[in-house]
């Protein structure tokens, strides 16, 4: 079994001995045990956290890389006008703490997610058109969530008041 130990973020499939497909549900678990496009045993024994994105290189203790694929499956693109119908769209499915693919193609912007009646009651409540599909579901990875994606920063203020003295403040996040 070739053991899969490190994320690498996106590769090129050239740079790929084989490929990985698999769907939404499985790549978001980091222990798994599967079988490459070609056939091949795989264990992946990666840190938990983000979902395997479809594009990004999986490196085995070898140093072989695997590319991993979002499969097809079950989806429910939902399509309203864009801007603010879409952003409020957006905002409501999200609030729901479910994960959503966001895109857009020749009929438009659009929203994915997995079936789920109450998402899709929603949706319709708040004027998206329904499509019921197979496609591959590869959702928004969050700000906080970005393999390879570091954030911090700091900066200061300072403020002056109509008295004699100013205050200095210094924020870190």
């Amino acid at each position: 079994m070739l053991k899969l130990t490190q994320r690498l973020g996106p590769v090129q499939a050239s740079a790929a001995s084989d490929t990985l497909t698999l769907p939404f549900e499985l790549r978001i678990r980091g222990r798994l045990k599967a079988q490459s496009d070609s056939g091949r045993e795989l264990g992946l024994f990666l840190d938990r956290g983000p979902v395997l994105r479809s594009g990004e290189g999986l490196k085995a203790e070898s140093g072989e890389v695997i590319r991993v694929c979002a499969a097809v499956e079950p989806v429910v693109t939902a399509r309203v006008s864009a801007g603010l119908p879409l952003a409020r769209l957006a905002y409501h499915l999200g609030n729901r703490h479910v994960q959503l693919a966001l895109g857009e193609d020749d009929k438009g912007s659009w929203v994915r997610f997995p079936p789920d009646h109450v998402l899709e009651e929603l949706a319709e409540l708040l004027g998206a058109e329904l499509e019921h599909h197979n496609a591959t579901f590869d959702p928004e990875p969050g700000a906080y969530n970005q393999v390879g994606v570091g954030h911090s920063h700091s900066h200061g203020h300072e403020h002056s008041h109509d008295h004699d003295h100013s205050h200095e403040h210094h924020h870190a996040h």
